[in-house]
């Protein structure tokens, strides 16, 4: 890995779109937080999700972290309508049709409680009458919306997705809004991890 590229972990807040200039006035991008022109978002996140994007310099380390050769791992949070049942969890665990695409299998599991997370601006609609519960779902695949279709194939639609972890990358305690350059310890394990080293 050469030290002089740049490697970023950036919490992307609600209503960002993954990219330095706005398709439409008045979106909010990358730019309006990371003061760098020469670093590309290392696959994306949709302008309704939150969480962990991975930004740089270098073409093969991005390459390596977003083909679904590699089977790199993704883990999100999904906030969803509804308590999954174990066989709605097994239904992504095996993976399903959607689209005429059928999914890799996944790890699925119901989080015992609700995650420590900053408040999400606009907050998520409430219903009193409708019980909602927080799965953890990792995929080593990204496709368009892939989380909020699986979840509502299987009949509990997401209310509010968050991306925790890239590989052993993880969130941590980067606020919305917050990034800062990967450690060396860091980019070292994650390039063994997809075979750059």
């Amino acid at each position: 890995m050469r030290l002089k590229q740049r490697y970023i972990l950036f919490n992307k807040p609600y209503g960002v779109v993954c990219q330095f200039s706005p398709s439409e006035p008045g979106h909010k991008t990358l730019k309006d937080f990371i003061p760098a022109s020469d670093v590309y978002p290392v696959g994306r996140l949709d302008h309704d999700s939150e969480g962990l994007l991975v930004l740089t310099t270098d073409g093969q380390f991005q390459h390596a972290l977003t083909d679904p050769k590699f089977e790199h791992p993704r883990t999100y949070w999904a906030h969803v309508e509804n308590v999954p049942d174990e066989a709605a969890l097994n239904r992504l665990r095996d993976g399903l049709e959607i689209n005429r695409y059928h999914t890799r299998s996944a790890k699925a599991r119901l989080l015992g409680r609700e995650p420590d997370l900053w408040p999400r601006t606009p907050p998520i609609r409430y219903r009193p009458s409708i019980p909602t519960a927080w799965i953890e779902i990792t995929l080593t695949e990204g496709r368009n919306r892939q989380v909020r279709k699986m979840t509502a194939a299987v009949g509990y639609p997401t209310l509010r997705l968050v991306r925790v972890a890239i590989g052993a990358l993880h969130i941590g305690d980067l606020k919305p809004g917050q990034w800062r350059e990967l450690s060396a310890s860091e980019l070292a394990r994650t390039a063994r991890e997809v075979g750059l080293m």
